[in-house]
């Protein structure tokens, strides 16, 4: 990473604060040609960018998309929509809430009371989509009231109590109202402009326009005084008090606003899916909405957008087919590589005695017992046919690759420990082993491999880069 090279400004900045003026010589950089990258964007500007942006998911059905790839999309801007209103609470007022998903919960259950049969109410989409979302932003109000004197750890315990109990609310009381775990159907579609839309091509749509509609508005609200007065609370909330920033209130309007943006996704979501149940607001998806806030970087409305809509491509189309995720997982193993062994010469023989150890491991196996290589790799083509006389598949693949996995969490767990020495004797065995585990077990039990990738992934790019795809640390130039 490399500082901005260009001269700071000459003297004090009239009619601007010094520090805000003085922001683009404290960022950083990468190195090279991506730096170079990094200013040309910047030089395009960001409503030039976002609009970009939205010619091109709006082009993304043109090339012929298939009913999957479309529902993945429909997904992954549903979950794109809730990252960039978390991105509010999390990323700019800097308050950890674990119930954000309850609010999108809200959105969901209140516009399928006001359009469906369960209460024979019939609403029309231009009347309840402002009633649910101003509901859920007064809902935000009242979660925010007891929490706005809590920080970390205290306001994260007391938001995750509320999104649980959300999920318990709607499963056990008043089922004739909320469905309980049946949950409610036959939610009414929503009409624009008089035309119902019944086509996930058309929700697709809907949603773009949506997602760049909600970060054009957000955008707007950054760059005012409540946007500032977020960071300034985020950053140092007895700071921010002594200079008369009302703290309470602020983080109050946080959680309003935040609990609208889920709202709107939450409407979305019940029509296009045409019912709701407790489960669709459970931890998976709060997981989701919070990887991909990470993933792009919070505090960058395009990083929350950018994130989350990688992270569901990944999680909903890659990690679906057991081709695929091998590849990601490979993939994701030599990037690490790549990225973290230096000398060029030490990843040479990291790699060299992988290589190496994998074969004469499974020539003695063969060696010593036929049943020690009688199981059959879960990779597919060309990376099966690489693995097939380097990768051991026990004819008991299950019980094997659950030693395996345990054997594994403790290599790693040494490896983090061990001095560079022993980090690079104890790398070839590692990677070997993941190899192993992922063949035997991960591979076939695509529920939960998809969460540890999730995490993987998360694991490289929290080491690779802290801040995140499009975050941004700012550092101060010592002259």
């Amino acid at each position: 990473m490399s500082l901005d090279a260009q001269p700071p400004p000459a003297g004090p900045q009239v009619g601007a604060d010094e520090w805000v003026a003085r922001q683009a010589h404290r960022r950083e950089y990468l190195p090279s040609w991506l730096g170079d990258a990094q200013r040309a964007a910047e030089r395009i500007g960001w409503w030039p960018r976002l609009a970009i942006a939205g010619l091109a998911g709006a082009a993304l059905p043109l090339i012929g998309l298939g009913g999957f790839q479309l529902q993945v999309g429909i997904d992954a801007l549903v979950i794109a929509l809730l990252a960039v209103g978390l991105n509010i609470v999390v990323g700019w007022a800097g308050l950890l809430d674990l119930g954000y998903v309850a609010f999108f919960g809200a959105g969901a259950y209140g516009f399928a009371l006001l359009s469906s049969s369960q209460l024979g109410i019939h609403l029309p989409t231009y009347l309840s989509v402002p009633i649910v979302i101003i509901g859920t932003g007064i809902l935000g109000l009242l979660v925010g009231w007891p929490s706005r004197r809590l920080i970390g750890d205290y306001l994260a315990i007391v938001t995750l109590f509320f999104g649980e109990a959300f999920v318990e609310f709607t499963n056990n009381v008043a089922p004739n109202v909320l469905g309980g775990p049946n949950g409610i159907v036959g939610i009414d579609p929503i009409s624009v402009f008089g035309h119902q839309l019944t086509t996930n091509t058309g929700y697709y749509y809907l949603l773009v326009i949506l997602v760049v509609v909600t970060m054009g508005v957000l955008r707007l609200l950054d760059t005012s005084r409540t946007g500032r007065a977020w960071r300034a609370v985020r950053d140092d909330p007895l700071a921010a008090a002594s200079m008369t920033i009302p703290v309470n209130r602020v983080k109050l309007m946080a959680f309003m606003f935040g609990a609208m943006v889920a709202a709107l996704a939450g409407t979305v979501f019940a029509a296009q899916q045409i019912s709701v149940f407790p489960t669709d607001f459970d931890t998976p998806i709060l997981i989701l909405i919070y990887a991909g806030l990470i993933l792009g970087g919070a505090g960058s409305i395009a990083g929350a957008a950018t994130g989350a809509l990688l992270i569901m491509v990944i999680y909903d189309g890659l990690l679906r087919s057991p081709t695929d995720s091998g590849y990601l997982f490979y993939g994701l193993i030599l990037l690490t590589l790549l990225v973290k062994l230096r000398p060029w010469r030490r990843l040479g023989l990291v790699l060299a005695a992988t290589v190496a150890l994998g074969f004469a491991v499974h020539a003695i196996a063969a060696a010593i017992s036929a049943r020690a290589v009688a199981g059959s790799l879960s990779s597919t083509g060309w990376i099966g046919s690489a693995l097939h006389d380097w990768v051991i598949v026990p004819a008991n693949a299950t019980v094997a690759g659950n030693w395996g996995f345990v054997a594994l969490v403790c290599l790693l767990i040494a490896l983090v420990q061990a001095s560079p020495q022993w980090r690079t004797i104890l790398l070839p065995p590692t990677l070997y082993l993941a190899a192993f585990v992922w063949e035997t077990r991960l591979s076939v039990e695509p529920a939960v491999t998809r969460q540890l990738m999730i995490g993987a992934i998360l694991i490289v790019m929290m080491n690779a880069r802290p801040q995140g795809l499009l975050g941004q640390r700012r550092v101060e130039a010592i002259t």
